[in-house]
């Protein structure tokens, strides 16, 4: 498979991932607003902002309407969902002959969908619906990619990126609401309430998946071992790390590049470091820390697979 081929195959998954779990938040915030105090709104818009590790414009105003508007329709703003859904299409389109029909259908559906519509017609009609179109939409393409692409080298890269992307976002979110846990335990001010671990497990569509295994007594620290450990759930840390070591191993087979190897041993720490952690211990220690360090094997993963895959030197494809 060709360099530019598996690079916007992974590309294509990633900003399509990124994109799905932004309309998610946004959409859980805006249901969470009904059942609020304006105090804990800011907070949770606050969190909102800090775990996509993005900001108002030019330090705009800092309300619902405004941050919503900046992460759905802002086009500068790399980090909204038309941006994401945009870069995602022009991957997409960059290997068209690499996809089935149905997948370049469902995501042109997406991109016309989030482009002819605009902030002022969804926040006085439904916003939640909007976004649970987007999520829906794109739950729809990852289905239409299973059972329509043959699940070979570039099934595998968009497998990769999906899963990193997903491991990325959740230790992302999972940081912010355990530096805010930790942070009320030391000050004694306002504790992080019930509703505010809901909205993080309705944030990773983990909430039925969460009360199955723990019934629906919420508790941080049962939070923190489903979204990080938990073998069988496929919004989990753990689980995302799996799937980014089976990928990367059916691409080495498929490519026996001379650093293929590296990208994989990467991805298999990454598995055995959740495989074998223990909540208990990992919130006792520092658990921002353990947090960080998933965020920095996942950048490793990403630079290894970038070496091996992308950008690899030209001696080495000779060699090869």
């Amino acid at each position: 498979m060709l360099s530019r081929v598996a690079d916007s195959l992974y590309w294509m998954s990633r900003y399509l991932e990124r994109a799905e779990h932004t309309a998610r938040l946004l959409g859980v915030n805006l249901t969470q607003m009904l059942d609020q105090t304006p105090e804990s709104s800011e907070r949770r818009w606050d969190r909102l902002l800090l775990s996509l590790r993005t900001g108002t414009p030019n330090g705009g105003p800092h309300d619902a309407y405004s941050i919503t508007n900046t992460l759905t329709f802002d086009a500068s703003n790399d980090a909204s969902i038309a941006a994401l859904i945009t870069a995602a299409r022009a991957n997409a389109r960059q290997v068209r002959e690499q996809i089935s029909t149905e997948m370049w259908e469902q995501l042109n559906r997406l991109y016309l969908k989030v482009g002819r519509s605009n902030m002022d017609e969804i926040w006085h009609a439904e916003p939640y619906e909007f976004f649970l179109i987007v999520k829906e939409r794109a739950q729809f393409f990852h289905g239409v990619t299973d059972a329509t692409m043959t699940h070979g080298e570039g099934w595998q890269f968009i497998q990769v990126g999906r899963f990193l992307e997903r491991a990325c976002v959740t230790a992302d979110l999972l940081d912010v609401y355990f530096r805010a846990f930790v942070e009320t335990q030391n000050h004694s001010t306002e504790l992080i309430d019930y509703m505010e671990w809901v909205a993080l497990l309705k944030s990773c569509t983990s909430f039925e998946a969460y009360c199955k295994v723990y019934t629906a007594n919420i508790q941080p620290h049962a939070v923190a071992e489903f979204l990080l450990l938990n073998a069988e759930s496929p919004r989990s840390v753990r689980f995302a790390a799996e799937m980014i070591q089976t990928a990367l191993q059916a691409i080495a087979k498929e490519t026996r590049t001379r650093y293929a190897g590296r990208a994989e041993r990467v991805a298999g720490r990454l598995r055995a470091s959740l495989s074998y952690g223990q909540v208990d211990e990992i919130m006792a220690d520092n658990m921002h820390q353990y947090l960080e360090n998933i965020q920095s094997q996942c950048a490793h993963i990403h630079t290894a697979i970038k070496e091996a895959y992308i950008a690899y030197p030209i001696d080495t494809a000779l060699a090869s």
